[in-house]
């Protein structure tokens, strides 16, 4: 693995070089692990301004949760009284000769910047914008690897929880439930905090679980991923609690896995962001419910649980291969509750067999 960590820091240190400048100072955690293979708490990683090294305000702790720090990079532990490891980067940089250093605007405070800046006035800071950002859109095969375990982990922790017994218990117990189910098969970590939504609450996006309990014909709306190796996944189910569903809520819940099936056989190489969105959309909105549709259909994953691309009525670009997205249209009627479906897939090729579904477990709506 070090010899990608190594090209990636290759390609950003040629990108910097084209812009005219010498180093660059990752700061950004998600960017600190795509090119060191970890990303210690507070640490930030120079590049260009002699060796490669990565800067920590204390030793790495050898948590996997931490990564796995590429072997070959350089690492120095500043001293306790150390400050802050970006102001100490910047402090190296002139020291190499550096005058100028690429910095993520983006991720730094107004007072962190204008300390990087007094401490090497002779230093000038660039901006490096979302370069790296835009570099980790389309993952190898190895990230993918890791996004795919992770969505069997998921898949493994909500399968389990459908066999118990949910009439009675409380969202907020549903959630803690899942989120160890993921650990104890081998997550990390939860990739987002776990939503549990029942009744009048599901089919919300990013409902946080409450003490309302799981009733008799209920709605319930799950949404959770797996963090493995820092990978984050996405699944997003359905359900009807103990009885039959009633027609309303088979018309809906039918509704948007049509929109959520429209929207998964649009993605391939080439098709725009904002396509794969309307393709779902025009579906909910022929049906009425436009007003109760999310504001974008999905996002890319990987390091972070919301990535570029996002799949948005404004998005600009087009989708490439090998790039991991969610797809995830729902719809919620205040007071009745409602439908959300997401998967996360993988854009393939169509000679290669089309998008690759990560998360496998049943779009049918079942009575628990």
């Amino acid at each position: 693995m070090s010899e990608v960590f190594a090209d990636r820091r290759g390609r950003l240190r040629d990108r910097c070089a084209a812009s005219g400048s010498a180093a660059a100072l990752v700061s950004r955690p998600a960017n600190v692990r795509y090119l060191a293979g970890g990303a210690p708490p507070g640490s930030v990683l120079l590049l260009g301004a002699g060796d490669d090294v990565l800067l920590c305000p204390r030793p790495p702790s050898g948590d996997p949760v931490e990564g796995r720090l590429d072997e070959q990079l350089r690492q120095v532990v500043l001293p306790a009284s150390g400050g802050d490891p970006a102001v100490a980067a910047v402090d190296i940089a002139g020291k190499a000769g550096a005058d100028t250093l690429a910095v993520e605007e983006h991720h730094l405070t107004v007072t962190r910047h204008r300390a990087m800046g007094s401490v090497a006035p002779h230093v000038r800071l660039a901006d490096l914008g979302t370069a790296i950002e835009q570099e980790r859109i389309v993952k190898d095969e190895d990230e993918i690897t890791c996004l795919r375990i992770a969505a069997e982990i998921t898949d493994q922790a909500l399968g389990e929880l459908l066999e118990s017994i949910l009439v009675g218990r409380t969202e907020r117990h549903l959630a803690l439930e899942l989120e160890r189910r993921l650990v104890d098969h081998g997550a990390d970590g939860p990739a987002f905090t776990t939503s549990v939504a029942t009744g009048p609450n599901a089919g919300r996006g990013g409902h946080r679980p409450s003490d309302r309990r799981v009733e008799e014909g209920d709605f319930l709306s799950v949404c959770l991923g797996a963090n493995y190796r820092g990978y984050r996944c996405e699944i997003g189910r359905t359900f009807v609690i103990g009885t039959s569903p009633a027609d309303w809520q088979i018309e809906l819940y039918d509704l948007v896995f049509a929109a959520q099936r429209a929207a998964r056989e649009s993605l391939a190489p080439g098709t725009a962001y904002r396509d794969v969105d309307r393709a779902a959309r025009q579906i909910l909105d022929a049906a009425g419910y436009g007003e109760c549709v999310a504001p974008f259909l999905g996002h890319g994953v990987g390091l972070e649980i919301e990535e570029d691309p996002q799949l948005a009525p404004g998005a600009m670009g087009k989708l490439d291969a090998c790039v991991p997205v969610t797809v995830e249209p729902g719809v919620h009627l205040p007071g009745r509750g409602g439908v959300r479906i997401d998967d996360t897939l993988v854009v393939r090729q169509e000679a290669d067999g089309g998008p690759e579904l990560l998360t496998i477990t049943t779009k049918e709506l079942l009575a628990l």
